[in-house]
């Protein structure tokens, strides 16, 4: 079976066939599915999936890019939400200087913020970091975010990057950008971890494998993902999924 780690089903991409392709999933050997709150809106439509679907499950938090719409009583509400037995981690939370907005002292705020809650309801990371690979470290230290544990979700840095958080015990979300051609520094990375350390995810509806890039992503294309890491550890395809699948269940404590 195949958990997909990181999911956003929730997202308008899926408005025209979301039941048909989710009844899917278990046929294809999907067998559980992390989705991921971005937003406040994106918190109350994850919990009805995790909700309606027993093998999906929830995260909640206001991604790096949605925080300027975040006050204390927006945490609070989240905080509230944690305690919902269908939840199982907090994020996607983060920095994102790729667009410069909102200013990088208003991500940093909310950042510590919903690391402070996740260490509050003891649940798991998703932390999602893009051209903020020292802030984010040099954040989670503070925070000691290792004692917290979680995910960094899709994964794109250097080795010693990795290295970092794999010594604080975190996973690393390894999904579609593995199949792509200028993906080297990533394969680099995916060479040199332990497959222990490894989760699958999607981040669907973006980021699709090759060789359907450009389409919208789901569930259904991990199996790329599966023969990218298969190539590079020299293991089995069915190596990969039993080794990630364990993972999954142990980062968000199944």
């Amino acid at each position: 079976m195949i958990f997909d780690t990181h999911a956003h089903y929730d997202d308008e991409a899926f408005d025209e066939d979301r039941p048909e392709l989710l009844g899917r999933l278990q046929e294809a050997g999907v067998g559980a599915v992390m989705n991921v709150a971005a937003s406040l809106e994106s918190c109350r439509s994850t919990l009805k999936l995790a909700e309606a679907y027993d093998w999906i499950y929830g995260a909640m938090g206001v991604h790096p890019s949605e925080t300027g719409e975040l006050d204390q009583e927006g945490l609070q509400w989240i905080k509230e939400q944690c305690g919902h037995p269908r939840v199982k981690a907090v994020g996607e939370i983060g920095l994102d200087y790729y667009w410069e907005e909102p200013a990088h002292d208003i991500q940093k705020k909310w950042f510590e913020a919903q690391m402070d809650l996740a260490r509050q309801v003891k649940l798991p990371l998703i932390i999602h970091s893009r051209d903020a690979a020292k802030d984010t470290l040099d954040m989670m230290k503070a925070a000691k975010a290792g004692e917290i544990g979680g995910v960094v979700h899709c994964f794109s840095y250097t080795r010693e990057m990795a290295r970092e958080y794999l010594d604080m015990g975190f996973f690393l979300g390894i999904g579609g950008v593995l199949t792509f051609n200028n993906a080297r520094k990533l394969k680099e990375v995916v060479e040199y971890i332990p497959l222990e350390s490894i989760v699958l995810e999607t981040d669907c509806p973006y980021l699709t494998p090759v060789p359907n890039r450009g389409k919208r992503n789901s569930s259904l294309e991990l199996p790329y993902v599966v023969e990218a890491v298969s190539r590079l550890k020299g293991v089995d395809p069915e190596t990969v999924m039993k080794a990630t699948w364990e993972n999954g269940k142990k980062l968000y404590r199944l």
